[in-house]
C-alpha cells in the first residue's frame, strides 16, 4: 500500500502534473464558490427571518399600542418599556409621526433614516458590521399616523454564517482533493509517466547528436499506443533518424563555412582596422571619425621609376612586396595603422582608430627603423634609399564607397605630411613643426630652415636624425 502511495506521489514531481492538479483543484473550488455565494445570502436571510420571528410578539404588541390613542406621552413610555423589557433581541426603537417628528426613542437608536421610508412599506436594514438589524414599519402599514423602527441584536447571525461557510468549505476541499487525486492517478498512469519517459528520450537524443554517439535504446521504441501520444513517439523516432543521418553532413558544411569565414575575417582585417571592420559588420554605412591629434608618415622609394624601367614586372612586384612587408611588420610592432600603398609610396598613421598619447614617438621609431630596413635591399649592387615625411595634426578618417573600399584619411595634416615627403631629400626624415614639438625632448632633430610648401607657403621643417642618448 505504501509503495503505491509513493509511486502516485512521484507524479507530482512533474511541473505539468502540478499544473494540472492545481487547475483541476482550482476549477472545482471556483465552481463550489459560485454555488456558495447564493447559499450564503440565502442562509443569511433565513437567520434574519428567524430573528424577526423571535421578536414578532414584541413587535405585534407595539403595533397594537400604536393603533390606540397615545397622546399621553407618560403612558406611551411606560407601555413601551413594559412591552420590550422581556425581549432578548430588541435593543432599541424609535417612534415617529408620519410628518417625521420624533415621538419617543428607547435604547439604541436605529440607523434607518426617514428618507429610506418614503417609498417603502417595510424596510429592512442590516448594519455592515453584522451585529445590528433594523426593521421599519411605515404609517401605510399601521393604517395610522406613526412610523415604528426597531433595532434587533444580530450578533449571533455572523458566527452562525461563519460556521456555515466553514462546514461548506471543508466539504468542498474534501471533494476537490478527492476528484483531483483520482484525476491525477489516471493522468499520471496514462499521460504523465509516458511523457516523462519521452522527455528522457529527448535528453538522450540530444546527447547522442551533440556528442556523435550511437542511437540510444529509446523507451518510445518499445511502446505501442493508438492515441496522440503514440503518434508523438513515432514522430519523435522518425525525426531522430532524419536528424542523426543529416547531422554529419551539416557539421562538415559548418566546418567548411567556418574556414571560409575565418579567411574572410583575416582578409577584412588586412584591409581595415578591427574596430572599423566591426562597425561595418554591424551595418554602419558611412563611417567617418574626426581625430584631433594624429601623426601621419609618407615614405617613397627613391628612383623607383628608373628601377621599374629595367626590371621585369615579376621581379618588381617581388621587390616591393618584400620592402612593404618589412614596413608592415614595423607598423604592427609599434602599434601604428597602415593606411595604404600607392605605387612605391607607403602611408601609415598613429593615434587612430584608437587615440593614444605616444603616436609621434612610435612614428619616429618606425621611421628610423625604415631607414635601416631599406638598406638591406639592393638594386644593381647599390642599396635602395627612401624619402620620409612626417606631420602631426587633425584628420578625418573613414570608409567611403561600397566596392573596393579602404580606410583612408583626409585633411590638411595628411597633405602636409605628403609635402614633407615629396619635398624631402633621399635618406632623410623630414618632420613638420608640430611633430618637432612632440619629439624634441627625446630625439635629435636638426633644423632645415624654411621651405616653400605647395598650398602652405613658407614652413620651417626639421630633419629627424636619431634618438638622444
Amino acid at each position: 500500500m505504501l509503495s503505491r502511495i509513493l509511486s502516485f506521489l512521484k507524479f507530482f514531481k512533474s511541473r505539468l502534473s502540478r499544473q494540472i492538479a492545481l487547475w483541476v483543484f482550482a476549477s472545482i473550488l471556483v465552481i463550489e464558490g459560485i454555488i456558495l455565494v447564493p447559499s450564503y445570502f440565502r442562509r443569511e436571510n433565513e437567520l434574519l427571518s428567524q430573528l424577526e420571528q423571535v421578536s414578532r410578539a414584541t413587535v405585534d404588541s407595539l403595533e397594537f399600542l400604536l393603533q390606540k390613542d397615545i397622546s399621553d406621552r407618560t403612558f406611551l413610555e411606560e407601555e413601551v418599556k413594559n412591552i420590550t423589557q422581556d425581549s432578548q433581541v430588541v435593543l432599541g426603537l424609535s417612534i415617529y409621526q408620519a410628518n417625521g417628528q420624533l415621538i419617543y426613542t428607547l435604547g439604541e437608536a436605529p440607523e434607518i433614516s426617514l428618507q429610506q421610508l418614503k417609498k417603502s412599506r417595510i424596510v429592512h436594514h442590516h448594519n455592515f458590521d453584522g451585529k445590528r438589524y433594523d426593521i421599519a414599519w411605515t404609517e401605510r402599514h399601521f393604517g395610522g399616523d406613526y412610523i415604528l423602527i426597531v433595532r434587533h441584536d444580530a450578533s449571533t447571525v455572523q458566527p452562525e454564517l461563519y460556521a456555515f461557510i466553514e462546514r461548506v468549505a471543508i466539504l468542498v476541499i474534501i471533494i476537490s482533493a478527492f476528484v483531483t487525486s483520482v484525476t491525477m492517478f489516471f493522468l499520471g498512469v496514462t499521460v504523465i509517466a509516458p511523457l516523462l519517459r519521452l522527455r528522457d528520450d529527448l535528453i538522450a537524443a540530444g546527447d547522442a547528436l551533440s556528442k556523435d554517439r550511437e542511437q540510444p535504446d529509446f523507451y518510445s521504441l518499445s511502446v505501442k499506443r493508438d492515441d496522440e501520444l503514440g503518434e508523438l513517439m513515432v514522430a519523435f523516432n522518425q525525426m531522430f533518424h532524419r536528424v542523426y543521418k543529416e547531422i554529419a553532413q551539416r557539421k562538415q558544411a559548418e566546418e567548411v563555412l567556418r574556414a571560409e569565414q575565418e579567411k574572410s575575417e583575416r582578409l577584412l582585417l588586412n584591409i581595415l582596422p578591427a574596430m572599423i571592420a566591426d562597425r561595418l559588420k554591424q551595418g554602419h554605412i558611412n563611417i567617418a571619425d574626426g581625430f584631433a591629434d594624429v601623426t601621419v608618415l609618407f615614405a617613397d622609394i627613391v628612383g623607383f621609376t628608373e628601377i621599374s624601367s629595367r626590371t621585369s614586372p615579376e621581379e618588381l612586384v617581388e621587390l616591393l612586396n618584400k620592402i612593404f612587408s618589412a614596413f608592415d611588420r614595423l607598423s604592427e610592432q609599434y602599434g601604428l595603422e597602415k593606411i595604404k600603398t600607392i605605387g612605391d609610396n607607403y602611408m601609415v598613421a598613429g593615434g587612430l582608430p584608437l587615440p593614444c598619447t605616444n603616436h609621434a614617438e612610435s612614428m619616429a621609431e618606425m621611421a628610423l627603423e625604415m631607414q635601416q630596413e631599406i638598406m638591406k635591399f639592393r638594386e644593381c649592387d647599390k642599396p635602395l634609399n627612401i624619402r620620409i615625411g612626417i606631420n602631426t595634426g587633425s584628420v578625418v578618417a573613414g570608409v567611403i564607397g561600397t566596392k573596393k573600399f579602404i580606410y583612408d584619411l583626409w585633411g590638411d595634416a595628411v597633405n602636409t605630411a605628403s609635402r614633407m615627403e615629396s619635398q624631402g631629400l633621399p635618406g632623410k626624415i623630414q618632420v613638420s613643426r608640430s611633430t618637432y614639438e612632440l619629439l624634441s625632448d627625446k630625439y635629435l632633430l636638426e633644423k632645415r630652415g624654411k621651405i616653400n610648401v605647395k598650398g602652405k607657403g613658407a614652413m620651417t621643417t626639421y630633419w629627424l636624425k636619431g634618438r638622444k642618448l
